[in-house]
């Protein structure tokens, strides 16, 4: 389970009055804080001020989060930031930061770590001791290589080194060892050779090289079984039909390429150790077939089905409006829209909303890597466009309230969350106030916003009381949005619609009645009433720019895929 975290404690201009203090790190310290965020113009004077943090934040042992941000005049970490043990947690982005010490590797706990937008000319070797690192960020920095041994961290899952000098990748980041690295974002970098190892990256989904110095891409890329996108644009590669294909993102055109051309080149040596290789790749090849073809006749049996409506013309999809503005405070977000969820018998809408919110403190990390929103999709007024607007200017009926701004609502939600902790004696809140911070210092505010004018949604928040779904509800309109990448939308929302469809197949073989949580109206919303069974159809929503240039289909041919248990697309 989830570790339980305190509200975070944020320094900002209103709070800091004394220049010669740091009363919120006392604050911080007397309520057994968990969270602290230090960020912004004043808190940067006072780091100039002081030479630096001050030493006393770094008694502050029961700490799992620490933020450090927006502070150019931070060109330094103490030594002393190793007594922080408990860290999971440690963001020092968009400072100054020339070098950071070496005893970060007895940081054992830290399992995300955001170095991005400083000065560093080098990680020091003792990140390889992280052992539990899952997130590295070091992109825009002056790195000119990694550090050998990132293989220790075993459960790293992404890494993202763009916007550096790195000319290559240490040999042993082409590691079996990083069995759940998902994630390797090193664009606009002069790395100038990607080696075939790169196939031992078995859990690789997302790769991106854009903007590097390559001529070659290794054939056994097409090796790595899980691999939805990749992006080797800016690249002045030798093959120009391959660079052709890269140019129009077609992953799949790519992978079935380099498949193809590497099989000739096994095929073209006349040795036999060439042979022997290609004879070998070829039965790894029917090993993997053979039980790709168990898995998919095991998922015959599981009766739980997600059928897929695939829009050829464009014209027919529905569309979602992207505005260029939201790529600076929330960019990512795929749409789409499901008949066929059985809402309507006993407590399935009650297990439904349990697993929504179940998925948003797993897999989203409770909201900070990701937001799940769902609407009654009749009820909708089309087109939609996904916006930004000034807090003070988006106005939302959320979920059991009036309509109010956006600044209201927060400042309503934080409230109530300042009396929860009175009441219940205690640091840590539950529900929505957890994740106010996430836009804490947003000049504007993400909102997904009907034909009508009316926002439906303010992620990471909430969404509109007008939209809300019922027992009643035929179909549903889900969106998931993210600040971390487009990949993320889609891995939540092929989560979302898997633990769908297996609510359904539980409602279904129950034949639960309606009105068992005394909301129902009889034995006649039984699901033995509900048509298809159930089967889940999925109907493709586009995402779109301003100008209707298209961003993002979901889901496409790449999404739902086979690894995913217990669903079968049909096309």
């Amino acid at each position: 389970m989830p570790s339980v975290r305190s509200a975070p404690l944020t320094v900002d201009a209103s709070s800091m009055d004394d220049m010669g203090k740091w009363p919120e790190i006392e604050k911080a310290a007397a309520g057994k804080r968990r969270e602290l965020v230090l960020q912004g113009p004043t808190v940067d004077e006072r780091i100039a001020s002081n030479g630096g943090l001050s030493p006393a934040i770094y008694s502050l042992s029961l700490l799992n989060y620490l933020e450090v941000s927006q502070c150019p005049s931070l060109t330094e970490i103490h030594e002393d930031i190793q007594h922080l043990t408990n860290l999971t947690s440690l963001i020092l982005c968009r400072n100054k930061l020339a070098s950071v010490p070496n005893v970060f590797g007895k940081l054992k706990s830290l399992k995300v770590l955001d170095l991005s937008v400083n000065n560093l000319g080098v990680l020091p070797e003792g990140i390889s001791e992280l052992k539990e690192l899952n997130t590295l960020n070091v992109s825009c920095n002056n790195l000119e290589f990694l550090p050998e041994g990132l293989s220790q961290c075993s459960k790293l899952s992404t890494v993202n080194v763009s916007k550096n000098h790195i000319t290559g990748f240490p040999s042993d980041l082409y590691s079996e060892r990083l069995d759940l690295l998902s994630t390797l974002v090193a664009s606009d970098n002069h790395i100038e050779h990607l080696s075939g190892d790169i196939q031992k990256l078995a859990a690789l989904k997302v790769l991106d090289l854009s903007n590097n110095k390559l001529n070659e891409i290794p054939s056994e890329l097409s090796d790595c079984p899980k691999l939805k996108e990749i992006n080797f644009k800016g690249n002045k590669l030798s093959d120009k039909r391959l660079e052709k294909m890269v140019n129009g993102c077609q992953t799949k055109s790519i992978l079935d390429y380099l498949r193809t051309k590497g099989r000739k080149g096994e095929e073209g040596g006349d040795n036999d150790k060439g042979r022997s290789t290609d004879k070998g790749k070829r039965q790894q090849r029917k090993k993997k077939e053979k039980v790709a073809d168990e898995e998919d006749e095991a998922e015959e049996l599981s009766k739980m089905v997600v059928r897929v409506l695939h829009f050829s013309d464009a014209s027919a999809a529905l569309t979602v409006k992207v505005s260029a503005e939201v790529k600076d405070v929330r960019p990512y977000l795929v749409c789409c829209v499901v008949r066929g969820m059985i809402l309507k018998p006993g407590n399935s809408l009650k297990r439904f909303l349990v697993a929504q919110t179940k998925l948003h403190d797993d897999l989203c990390g409770r909201r900070t890597i990701a937001t799940i929103a769902t609407h009654d999709a009749q009820v909708l007024k089309t087109p939609l466009t996904y916006d930004v607007k000034v807090p003070t200017q988006l106005k939302i009926a959320s979920l059991g309230r009036k309509e109010m701004t956006a600044v209201e609502l927060i400042r309503h939600l934080q409230l109530e969350a300042d009396e929860l902790r009175k009441q219940k004696k205690r640091q840590n809140v539950t529900g929505l106030h957890k994740y106010l911070q996430i836009l804490q210092g947003k000049s504007l505010y993400p909102c997904l916003v009907d034909a009508e004018g009316q926002v439906i949604s303010f992620p990471p928040i909430t969404n509109s009381e007008k939209t809300k779904i019922k027992k009643t509800t035929k179909e549903l309109f889900l969106e998931v949005t993210s600040a971390t990448s487009l990949q993320t939308c889609k891995d939540v929302m092929d989560a979302l619609i898997v633990k769908m469809a297996e609510l359904n197949k539980f409602t279904a073989e129950h034949k639960e009645e309606a009105g068992s949580d005394g909301e129902g109206d009889g034995p006649q919303d039984s699901v033995a009433g509900c048509e298809n069974s159930s089967e889940l159809i999925v109907q493709q929503v586009r995402t779109v720019d301003q100008e209707g240039n298209l961003k993002v289909v979901y889901p496409s041919k790449t999404d739902l895929s086979k690894d995913l248990s217990n669903v079968t697309v049909i096309w």
